[in-house]
């Protein structure tokens, strides 16, 4: 099946798909997608991030971030704590239950990516991987054109 006339619509189909997987197994933990990508950028990050950095990985406005975040600070899965060199940056440090928390989380990304990939050989999965990375590519080039 050669889907190039609709390549466009596949990938947004799969995306989806993926999105709409991992959003179901979120919600077993009571936790939204952007909730779980906070958690998980803290675990690679020393556990501990200034504000402006999450807000920047999520890609979304402050005032959205600092939704994102309220939320997490009420549920106890994060804390803010002023920057003791500026009192005008905020830090964000994921607690004990947000740390066992995001366990629980990256074993569902796990779970949505086995799903993703079965049926497929390894190296069908790294030529996926590595097409995918090409059209990113295109892409983001394309949005410093437009």
């Amino acid at each position: 099946m050669i889907c190039s006339d609709a390549l466009g619509p596949a990938l947004g189909r799969a995306a989806h798909l993926a999105r709409a997987s991992m959003d179901a197994r979120m919600s077993r933990y009571e936790m939204t997608p952007a909730q779980s990508h906070v958690l998980m950028y803290l675990c690679f990050h020393g556990k501990q991030a200034p504000q402006c950095e999450v807000t920047a990985h999520l890609r979304v406005k402050p005032s959205t971030a600092n939704g994102v975040l309220d939320r997490m600070v009420d549920k106890g899965l994060v804390e803010r704590s002023v920057s003791g060199s500026d009192a005008r940056r905020r830090l964000i440090t994921i607690t004990e239950k947000g740390l066992a928390l995001q366990e629980q989380t990256q074993r569902s990304f796990q779970e949505v990516e086995a799903v993703i990939g079965r049926g497929l050989t390894a190296e069908e999965l790294e030529t996926f991987c590595f097409l995918l990375g090409r059209i990113t590519q295109n892409l983001e080039e394309d949005q410093t054109t437009c």
